[in-house]
């Protein structure tokens, strides 16, 4: 498959009162073309800020991208000036942002909305625009849509809102798709209706998409990879198949061992993963995982573990799989 993006070295921290946080602590990653690449880890281990560091959407102050290198169409968009990423952002590559609540505008109605990508990126009429805007009314299965253009975000319920953010991201029919948590706040139901409204609409328009989640579940219909996330670092890559059969990383096992099961009846307590993650101000020795790990190694509180790279689709970052096969440092 060709390769549309690939991620080097990226590191970004957050300046604040308390410390340097180390968000992202170099990661490097690819996308290819027409994949879903799911993103997964806990709430804090770096997955959304590496999402909007792909469009260039990290405030400074308090945040800043150190150092890293993404390449994106043969060009480095860290290194673009504003009025370049501009005319990509929204355009060529596109998100879908956590929380529809606080990322539509209250004051302007869903249409102006819809139709400002198609003006400043298409360069449409505002006739054209505007039936356009109902076509992808239509596609993310909004009836109505002239009517529903008028309406104010208020109007529409957590699904709805959540069904036009996903109609703004394709307006422009970007060649990568970042869906940071598309399912927040939605009940099952509508959950699994977004879910397959983007599988539908990732097979129509042939986007890749970068699915961020920190539900196991949600990426297993939709992914065809997986990176597990744990203290701004990438601990374990894998096939989708490949991680739910086998997963390696003690992380990633924990994860799975978290995750309730309707399949198997068992009066068994789920598992927790132990202790607390680690302070990104101050990151400990060696793996970041090792504190929490019930297979930790002296070598582990020393030495920041390598990629092992097991099969040419397969790494995993813990001292467990030294010597299985030759590391990438």
């Amino acid at each position: 498959m060709k390769e549309i993006l690939k991620v080097n070295d990226l590191r970004i921290y957050f300046y604040t009162h308390a410390g340097i946080v180390q968000a992202v602590r170099g990661i490097d990653f690819s996308l290819d073309k027409g994949e879903a690449l799911g993103i997964v880890g806990e709430s804090g281990c770096g997955k959304t800020v590496t999402g909007l560091s792909l469009i260039r959407l990290i405030s400074y102050p308090p945040g800043k991208i150190i150092s890293g290198r993404v390449e994106f169409a043969k060009t480095d968009i860290l290194s673009l000036k504003e009025d370049a990423i501009v005319k990509i952002r929204g355009n060529k590559i596109s998100m879908i942002f956590q929380d529809p609540m606080s990322s539509l505008n209250p004051v302007l109605t869903i249409g102006d909305q819809l139709i400002e990508p198609l003006a400043v990126h298409k360069k449409y009429t505002t006739s054209k625009a505007y039936k356009r805007a109902i076509e992808l009314l239509e596609l993310v299965r909004i009836r109505n849509g002239s009517n529903m253009l008028e309406r104010y975000p208020h109007e529409f319920s957590g699904g709805m809102k959540q069904r036009v953010m996903i109609a703004m991201a394709i307006s422009c029919e970007p060649e990568i798709l970042i869906a940071d948590e598309p399912t927040t706040s939605l009940d099952v139901t509508v959950q699994a209706q977004i879910l397959e409204l983007i599988k539908n609409i990732k097979q129509k328009i042939n986007t890749s998409i970068i699915l961020i989640t920190h539900n196991l579940a949600v990426i297993a219909g939709l992914c065809d990879r997986v990176l597990v996330f744990y203290a701004g670092k990438i601990v374990e890559e894998a096939l989708i198949d490949d991680l739910y059969s086998n997963p390696l990383h003690p992380y990633t096992t924990g994860l799975f061992k978290a995750v309730p099961r309707l399949n198997v009846e068992t009066t068994e307590r789920l598992q927790t993963i132990p202790g607390f993650p680690p302070n990104l101000i101050s990151p400990p020795e060696g793996c970041a995982f090792h504190p929490r790990c019930n297979h930790a190694m002296k070598i582990c509180a020393e030495k920041e573990p390598f990629y092992f790279r097991l099969t040419s689709s397969r790494r995993v970052a813990c001292w467990l799989y030294y010597g299985k096969r030759d590391s990438n440092s």
